[in-house]
């Protein structure tokens, strides 16, 4: 792979946020929102009852890791459908670009913007909350790649589902990470759900991080058997993002043998 190329699509994506600073607007501003809520909601939270522990601890540090993932996804679709609304999309794979460079490019830009978010967001629940996400200690690191790397797998999924039905299919990416929020147990713990429906937790790598993650701040040591499903978090977040690029590539050889490419812009809604 070519690092100039895939610098030439990171420097793209930079050039069109400083041009229209209201592209980052609306980027930060649901994060702050979320965090600003959610922070109020688990105060209101804790004055009903008799709670015995922190709502703060438990919902602040899951909003910030999953949006931190969920930002990841959005980013990388977003920076797509910038190459389709400005109707480059065409100019850019004329060129000697490969699929790999554009997808590096893509997350480049995602995971810039996600951890200038994820900064922003701890400050504020620092702040304003009193949290620190930092509890976790070390732990932090091997839970933010799993997430960063499923949010990667989920962003060039979806990409490619854009591809292949058209740029009216991107409604489509908006609510696939609420819908996983319901199997991840971002809010509550897998138990909750019906039998039925953790046989769909056990696929969606983020459970597995999420629960692991309550279990040590109520106990503040993991639970037996944490290695084993962090380890299984790793090896199906690696199998989803090497589908999801296979995929994305399929999709680009099969529009590019029928010549769909040609007619993929803006003008297709």
């Amino acid at each position: 792979m070519s690092i100039s190329r895939i610098w030439a699509i990171f420097i793209r994506q930079f050039f069109l946020f400083k041009g229209n600073p209201t592209r980052l607007i609306s980027i930060f501003i649901w994060l702050i929102v979320d965090i600003v809520q959610w922070g109020f909601i688990t105060r209101y939270l804790a004055t009903l009852g008799q709670a015995t522990f922190s709502f703060v601890t438990f919902i602040l540090g899951a909003i910030i890791l999953f949006s931190f993932m969920t930002r990841i996804q959005q980013g990388i679709m977003m920076a797509f459908l910038e190459d389709i609304w400005s109707q480059n999309f065409i100019n850019i794979f004329a060129s000697p670009l490969r699929v790999k460079e554009y997808l590096s490019g893509l997350v480049l830009t995602s995971t810039t913007t996600s951890i200038v978010g994820f900064i922003v967001m701890v400050v504020i629940a620092g702040v304003a909350f009193g949290y620190s996400v930092f509890k976790l200690g070390m732990l932090l690191l091997p839970f933010m790649a799993i997430l960063f790397f499923f949010g990667v797998a989920m962003g060039i999924f979806v990409s490619a589902i854009i591809f292949r039905l058209g740029p009216s299919a991107e409604w489509l990416g908006w609510p696939i990470p609420l819908v996983l929020s319901i199997f991840s147990g971002v809010y509550y713990p897998i138990g909750t759900l019906p039998p039925s429906l953790r046989i769909f937790s056990a696929l969606v790598p983020p459970s597995y991080i999420f629960e692991g993650m309550r279990v040590i701040l109520t106990k503040g040591v993991p639970a037996a058997g944490f290695a084993s499903d962090l380890l299984i978090a790793a090896l199906l977040t690696t199998a989803y993002l090497l589908l999801a690029a296979l995929f994305f590539n399929r999709i680009y050889l099969r529009n590019l043998k029928s010549g769909s490419i040609a007619r993929f812009n803006a003008e297709a809604l």
